[in-house]
């Protein structure tokens, strides 16, 4: 998320976390903005005048839950695509054009999306509305690398890397819905993509500093070349900047929903989804819709809609519904990366909380946001996890263990570290072969710096347990990580 988006989730945070607060700002709606106040004044005073707008914010509601990766990822391709802001670390490149990150993300890159920092990423939106695009990649050697590939829904829809397509050089079609042609001899057609664009999401494990060099030699020889031009010497594929411009809610109040028309427009849904775009349509959502032709009553609700929409998608995700719990730590379902049709999850557990989610064969990620004792994490807690010599974390690739503040972000700290895992220069052990990281926002002491992930000093904070290539125990959930335990 970037600019406004962050602004956005932020608040949604603070709604979440704060509801009674919420409430009391609410109830003085009517004088600052009118508009909003009216929309908001049946769940204050529980009276209804007008049965047509509290229908219209209902389907509103669920329109938006829907809609929302669409909305979301259309600021995200925007701010992508013709955004240049620190393209060391945020993604800025034309459609069909990788962008790499040249250095290991940090707290000054504020986009959310719960970054890692143990890889490079890559990124592109690649759009297949006219043609196929190849995805290429030199040998890569024992080196963990996947490219996830994404639809505009933020479902998974494949993978090229080390676990799916083997770490030898290849080439892979990306192919747009429908197409029916023939790909060049050894280019390897994937999966149908499901909407005419597409993410596609990198990430290259970087054995420390100084490794980060070689990495990016390895980044510079994937490509993506549309069809047309695969198979000629030196081609250049053109550099088109030419995509959607959202429209913010902080310009419209429609905004949102203008956003979304065009993007399901762009992106035609599923057929099987058109009993629910029909009974959108009787409020002014769907395809190349114009909200603008609603009655005002109508449009009142759906300011309102948006404007309670987030907040509700982030109260889910802190919720835990999601997954299943063990200790504190959320285990998804066999779902994630994939929820389809749970629009609910699909927008709050995949796109919003990370713009997409792995599928749990390729990764896990558990989240905690308690602990032991079951009280939410403090920014004035000392914290310890322990694993014991058996039971370190399951995998076949890495595993590592991020804090993030409650804009999901990597959260600042003097010591510049962001992560502890199983590459960590100088972890010290226990005497019995465990292993015990200190998380806190200030110093553990000299003597156990070393297992030290610096937490948030103020406000909200969580922590994810990433796991790649994780091991049946850990995807079916047998292998049971242990809780965060205060100890000050």
């Amino acid at each position: 998320m970037a600019g406004a988006a962050v602004a956005v989730a932020q608040a949604a945070g603070r709604a979440a976390l704060h509801p009674r607060a919420t409430i009391d700002r609410a109830r003085h709606l009517p004088t600052m903005v009118p508009a909003l106040g009216q929309a908001v004044k049946p769940i204050l005073t529980g009276r209804m005048d007008d049965w047509r707008a509290e229908y219209a914010y209902t389907l509103g509601e669920q329109a938006f839950v829907y809609g929302f990766p669409y909305i979301y990822n259309a600021q995200l391709r925007h701010d992508w695509v013709t955004q240049p802001r620190n393209p060391s670390t945020v993604p800025y490149a034309p459609v069909n054009h990788f962008w790499h990150a040249e250095r290991l993300l940090d707290a000054t890159y504020r986009d959310g999306g719960c970054p890692n920092s143990d890889t490079l990423y890559s990124a592109a939106w690649v759009s297949l509305v006219s043609e196929p695009v190849i995805l290429s990649h030199p040998d890569m050697g024992d080196r963990y690398f996947t490219f996830e590939l994404v639809g505009i829904t933020s479902d998974n829809f494949d993978y090229v890397g080390q676990r799916t397509t083997g770490s030898g050089a290849g080439s892979f079609g990306l192919v747009g819905p429908g197409w029916q042609g023939k790909l060049p001899a050894g280019v390897r057609r994937l999966k149908e993509a499901p909407s005419p664009w597409v993410l596609v999401l990198g990430r290259t494990l970087v054995s420390g500093p100084a490794d980060v060099s070689r990495v990016r030699e390895l980044q510079e020889q994937y490509r993506l070349t549309p069809l047309s031009l695969y198979g000629e010497q030196d081609a250049k594929v053109p550099e088109n900047r030419d995509v959607l411009t959202p429209i913010p809610a902080a310009e419209d109040p429609l905004g949102p929903w203008k956003t979304l028309n065009a993007m399901l427009a762009e992106n035609p849904p599923p057929s099987h989804h058109d009993v629910l775009l029909q009974q959108f349509a009787q409020i002014g959502v769907g395809p190349g819709l114009d909200v603008e032709a609603q009655p005002g009553s109508v449009k009142q609700s759906l300011i309102r809609a948006a404007a309670v929409g987030t907040p509700l998608l982030r109260r889910q995700t802190l919720s835990g519904d999601w997954a299943h719990l063990v200790n504190g730590w959320r285990y998804p379902p066999p779902q994630m990366g994939r929820f389809g049709d749970d629009f609910l999850k699909r927008a709050a557990d995949q796109a919003l909380l990370g713009i997409a989610a792995n599928d749990p064969a390729e990764a896990v990620y558990l989240l905690n946001f308690e602990d032991a004792d079951g009280n939410k994490l403090a920014s004035d807690g000392r914290y310890r996890l322990r694993f014991a010599t058996d039971a370190l974390p399951p995998v076949d690739a890495f595993w590592s263990l991020t804090a993030y503040g409650e804009d999901m972000n990597l959260i600042p700290n003097p010591a510049d570290r962001y992560s502890i895992g199983d590459r960590t220069a100088g972890l010290q052990w226990d005497s019995d072969g465990g292993l015990t990281i200190h998380l806190q926002s200030d110093t553990p002491g000299q003597d156990r710096e070393a297992n030290w992930l610096p937490t948030a000093k103020d406000g909200t904070w969580f922590v994810a347990l990433r796991m790649y290539r994780p091991r049946p125990e850990v995807i079916d959930a047998t292998w049971e990580c242990p809780p965060l335990t205060r100890v000050a």
